[in-house]
């Protein structure tokens, strides 16, 4: 009741914790929370960054109110774990590389015939593409392994192997020194999720938060899952 109260008369003061991942936190969130800073400029924005699992322990600490990520999220009884949005995989090379002269689609036997990096096991899709080769009988050649889209992009560019990298990693603006191919083709779809722990209290900024970076998740239907009224996927 105490919390309520609070809540009703000072709305737009208080502070939010936010852990994601660095793909969450560098690509995904800046635009939300820009926008969100204008609407609520007394709220203070923690933002943290991990591995889908720190991102999970966070939450069921306490330490942060929401979680963003693509893994690792849905594997916990005690969150509830909503789903944002959908996202592919795009294949990065420098603008003088053979698979752009490709005709037609590429596929998994050629790519991998070049080195490949990529993210971390557990990161960002990372599942996806090894059961993508997996399944098709090959053994990829990862020379180097990332958590961090920017750190696979500056090895690309030096030369050391071909990138795979979550699409809205790649800005054809910021990123002029390298060329990105579709691979939707190649890997299956990624569900970037945002979870909560069971039985929190969300105080009212924190819900426009969450319908901000997923306007799909409005109060009434994040409310619902925390009653667990709806499944939350």
């Amino acid at each position: 009741m105490k919390r309520v109260g609070e809540d009703f008369t000072a709305q737009d003061l208080g502070r939010l914790s936010i852990a994601a991942t660095h793909s969450q936190a560098r690509y995904a969130l800046p635009m939300v929370v820009r926008d969100f800073r204008r609407v609520y400029p007394k709220v203070t924005l923690m933002l943290h960054q991990g591995s889908p699992k720190q991102v999970a322990e966070m939450l069921l600490s306490g330490e942060a109110d929401i979680g963003v990520a693509t893994e690792a999220l849905a594997q916990y009884d005690s969150l509830v774990a909503l789903p944002c949005y959908r996202w592919t995989h795009s294949i990065v090379v420098p603008p003088d590389h053979e698979l752009l002269q490709v005709d037609g689609p590429i596929t998994l036997e050629q790519l991998a015939r070049y080195p490949i990096v990529t993210y971390e096991t557990g990161y960002t899709g990372r599942a996806h593409i090894d059961d993508a080769f997996a399944k098709a009988g090959l053994q990829p050649d990862i020379v180097l392994s990332a958590m961090d889209a920017d750190v696979i992009k500056t090895y690309v560019e030096l030369g050391m192997g071909v990138g795979i990298v979550a699409s809205i990693a790649f800005d054809i603006e910021r990123d002029r020194t390298l060329r990105a191919l579709d691979a939707r083709h190649l890997f299956e779809v990624n569900l970037t999720r945002l979870a909560i722990r069971r039985g929190t209290w969300l105080r009212g900024h924190v819900y426009a938060f969450i319908e901000a970076f997923a306007p799909t998740l409005t109060r009434p239907v994040v409310e619902r899952a925390l009653a667990g009224l709806v499944e939350a996927d």
